[in-house]
């Protein structure tokens, strides 16, 4: 099978390259090295079924021609990270929406099974026990960059969900709670590598507002799986999934395992939002994903704990000797 994974590059996408790679695809990347980095590929630089193209897709020509006679497509390519999209809305909200247009445009020519990721995001400020697929948008001011992201996403579904039921695309939408795990990069505001980077480093773990915002993270390599089965199923065509971690946990608890976990003798700051970001952040104080349609669809369960993330992340931040340069200061996210 022919794949191509747009954002391929990028932390969750290398993986996915790997583990299609692995059961026996020709792999094509697409990305603009951005955000993501060919670092990512290393494991599998050389492997005569990957190829490497570096462009972007707001080039529809490119999308178009790579796309041409491809199987599968797992889209990914977007701008990510709270603090990139806090600080440059306007190339957010391009790749975002009109990125995307052109991967489905190019998807329906082809007659491809196209696999969309979204993101929890879209919920906004809806703060139910727990978050389904129907659950409602909450959105803020668009007049807030906080929320462009939220707003370009929940358009990006309904392009999706247009071209299928208009246009019939074979399109799934999968919508991401907090994906965190190896070659995440804490430079856009991820919390997880940021805080396990400054515990390391023995610095001061900085967490905004009052730290009881609370998330589901889950481990990235819970996640590819998942996708995978999502795009080889035909029951999902047309369908949105949530997958998220199972655990909820709030960041000053984060942070305060990650120095437990870690044995790091850092203390704990808290940061005010103001100190952290531009005018026009806002934070949700909670979001818990409802997996029940993904598992019943696809088996998916997030099984990797809090404590098992944690240790993944330093041994890649250790590994890799990016925890310095790689991990910005401040500890925020958005997935």
């Amino acid at each position: 099978m022919r794949t191509i994974i747009t954002g391929g590059a990028g932390f969750i996408g290398s993986h996915l390259t790997e583990a299609l790679l692995a059961q026996g695809d020709e792999v094509v990347v697409l990305d603009d090295i951005s955000t993501g980095s060919l670092a990512n590929l290393a494991a599998v630089e050389g492997h005569p079924r990957l190829s490497i193209v570096e462009g972007s897709v707001l080039d529809r020509g490119l999308v178009t021609a790579l796309v041409r006679g491809t199987d599968r497509v797992f889209h990914l390519a977007a701008a990510v990270g709270v603090k990139l999209i806090v600080e440059q809305p306007l190339d957010g909200l391009r790749v975002n929406i009109h990125g995307t247009e052109n991967v489905l445009e190019a998807a329906l020519d082809a007659a491809a099974r196209l696999v969309t990721l979204s993101t929890s995001e879209i919920y906004g400020k809806n703060t139910a026990d727990r978050l389904g697929e129907e659950s409602d948008s909450v959105l803020g001011s668009p007049l807030k960059s906080r929320w462009s992201y939220a707003a370009a996403k929940s358009i990006d579904e309904c392009f999706a969900s247009a071209y299928h039921r208009q246009l019939g695309l074979a399109v799934t939408i999968v919508r991401l709670f907090n994906t965190v795990g190896p070659r995440q990069t804490g430079r856009y505001g991820m919390v997880v590598p940021n805080l396990v980077g400054q515990a390391l480093r023995g610095e001061p773990l900085t967490v905004f507002g009052d730290g009881l915002q609370t998330r589901c993270f889950s481990y990235v390599l819970d996640v590819v799986p998942a996708l995978v089965r999502l795009s080889e199923s035909r029951e999902t065509i047309g369908q949105a999934y949530n997958l998220g971690g199972a655990q909820e946990i709030s960041i000053i608890d984060l942070a305060r395992r990650v120095i437990r976990v870690l044995g790091s003798a850092s203390e704990i700051e808290l940061v005010p939002y103001e100190r952290a970001y531009a005018d026009g952040y806002e934070d949700m104080r909670r979001r818990v994903p409802d997996n029940s349609k993904a598992a019943a669809a696809v088996g998916f369960e997030p099984t990797t704990d809090i404590d098992r993330i944690i240790l993944a992340v330093a041994d890649e931040l250790k590994g890799s000797g990016r925890g310095r340069e790689d991990v910005m200061s401040l500890a925020g996210e958005v997935t």
